[in-house]
């Protein structure tokens, strides 16, 4: 049986932190779990229901619901912009809420983790980003944090991949997140 946990990075930045800290869980990733790194946010258009009808769904929109479709689980990597979720990453969750009750996220399990400048990790967008994916119907797995703070001096030398307090952490979270989809995917 494999797991297959869907990654959305809520910064499009090339140097994102982020961006670097999904990568890790990617190349961390236990043994019977694939990650899948999505490509795309920074594509897909502003959600707006007067285009998600059938027949004129983006295609960005469409790919990304796909994808999600076949995901067991979800990690959202989440920064923090002016104390609050990126837009990228809330427009994402937007998408995939609907059709109301039967979006991709929903029942499926989510973790939302990052890293950011700050002190305190990005907790607060991490927050809102728990708390959106819950009112889109997923299942949000709140006992599953890791906030890395001070992103920009602890990886200014090193890739997260590369720090094994941070990989440590990672593996972790990963097992927990597989652990909560095994149920689905078997």
């Amino acid at each position: 049986m494999s797991v297959r946990i869907l990654a959305l990075v809520g910064s499009l930045r090339s140097g994102s932190h982020n961006r670097q800290l999904a990568e890790a869980a990617v190349k961390h990733a236990p043994e019977g779990v694939e990650i899948v790194l999505h490509e795309g946010l920074g594509d897909l258009p502003f959600y707006n229901e007067d285009v998600d009808v059938e027949g004129s769904v983006p295609a960005e929109a469409a790919r990304l619901r796909e994808v999600a479709g076949g995901a067991d689980a979800f990690l959202l990597f989440s920064p923090e912009y002016n104390g609050t979720i990126p837009a990228v990453l809330k427009n994402a969750i937007d998408w995939l809420s609907r059709p109301y009750g039967a979006g991709a996220l929903s029942g499926k399990p989510v973790a939302v983790i990052g890293t950011a400048f700050g002190q305190y990790g990005g907790v607060w967008a991490q927050d809102e980003a728990r708390k959106a994916a819950g009112i889109a119907g997923a299942t949000v797995l709140e006992d599953v944090k890791l906030s890395i703070p001070n992103s920009v001096v602890r990886f200014a030398e090193a890739h997260p991949a590369d720090d094994a307090e941070v990989t440590g952490q990672l593996v972790e979270v990963l097992g927990k997140v597989s652990a909560a989809a095994a149920p689905s995917a078997a």
